[in-house]
């Protein structure tokens, strides 16, 4: 169903959704099908709507489904840039804290994207593809926001690629987090159940907001809050928090986008370190004290392995700069 290149100019093309692509987000099945087209290019065709499925309006993240026609509108692709845009990819190893021969559990940094675009040159995907040439499939399985550290799943195979995002899907994992939050964290507040509206801004940069029950946009999101501990706020930062602060135990039954954050920070209770909906006051305190990020870590994950069904628990303690924080 596709129209003829010629002189790097695409027509209007008409992309059919196969079986092996189903479950895909629309942003991960593009780039493979649009090669050499600058993912920053990609993600603006599709916000501004020129993306359409089945004659319909789709999001990035909106997942395509077998038998689902796709409108691409004419792209010019200047295959020499693009070549030179792979080559400037760096190469770059993580902590892997599993892997064999289906799927690998790397350690994320904060700070780093896991996929290329929107302002960002490269993501975690990009350069641990340049760092192993060898490899014949690495797909993410799933996204961390850039600002988060932790868990980070990477399939090997595609077979193993719909299987865990099967399982994301059904909300058969268990994901937990820890997060530090403004506040004393009352012990009786242990699920948040609010749905969740994603919208973007003027310049295009998503958001995220909490809607009333039964609103047309709105995203049933589940999120489970367990208290680790309460702790004191750290010397100067009293007046920010002046009832000290709270290391959560979050486990998310949905995976909405900034999820997580946007529950803690309509509960009165923001992450700290977080520059999209914390405390700002409050962040610029702390990171007088040293907190230079923001507190919010991908620590454990529960999954069945996807070749062995065999249950696993997956776990990442938390970064240096966190700990030697807390422990300071």
């Amino acid at each position: 169903m596709n129209s003829s290149v010629s002189n790097g100019q695409f027509a209007v093309r008409h992309l059919l959704v196969d079986e092996d692509s189903a479950g895909q987000r629309l942003d991960n099945f593009l780039f493979r099908e649009l090669k050499g087209v600058p993912k920053t290019h990609i993600y603006r065709i599709i916000r501004s709507g020129e993306v359409r499925r089945n004659k319909g309006r789709i999001g990035a993240d909106d997942r395509v489904e077998a038998g689902d026609v796709l409108r691409i509108p004419p792209i010019r692709v200047s295959e020499r840039p693009a070549e030179k845009a792979a080559m400037a990819v760096p190469a770059r190893t993580f902590p892997i804290v599993f892997e064999d021969e289906a799927f690998l559990a790397l350690d994320k940094p904060a700070g780093v994207a896991v996929h290329g675009g929107s302002g960002v040159s490269s993501g975690v995907i990009e350069q641990l593809r340049r760092a192993r040439p060898q490899a014949r499939f690495l797909e993410l399985v799933h996204r961390l926001d850039r600002e988060t550290s932790g868990l980070l799943l990477i399939a090997k195979k595609k077979s193993a690629l719909k299987a865990l995002q099967d399982q994301f899907r059904e909300r058969e994992t268990g994901k937990t987090y820890l997060a530090l939050v403004k506040g004393r964290w009352p012990e009786r507040l242990k699920v948040l159940d609010q749905p969740l509206h994603k919208y973007l801004l003027a310049d295009g940069e998503r958001r995220v907001r909490v809607v009333e029950a039964g609103h047309p946009d709105g995203m049933r999101s589940v999120t489970l809050v367990k208290v680790q501990r309460q702790l004191p706020a750290p010397p100067g930062v009293g007046a920010g928090s002046p009832e000290g602060m709270s290391l959560l135990e979050v486990t998310i039954k949905t995976g909405r986008t900034h999820q997580i954050r946007v529950h803690l920070a309509h509960a009165g209770h923001p992450i700290a370190g977080d520059d999209k909906y914390g405390d700002f006051d409050l962040n610029r305190q702390l990171v007088r004290t040293g907190l230079r990020r923001m507190f919010l870590h991908a620590w454990r994950l529960r999954l069945t392995h996807p070749v062995s069904g065999e249950a696993m628990e997956l776990h990442s303690e938390l970064p240096l700069e966190l700990h030697a924080w807390l422990d300071s």
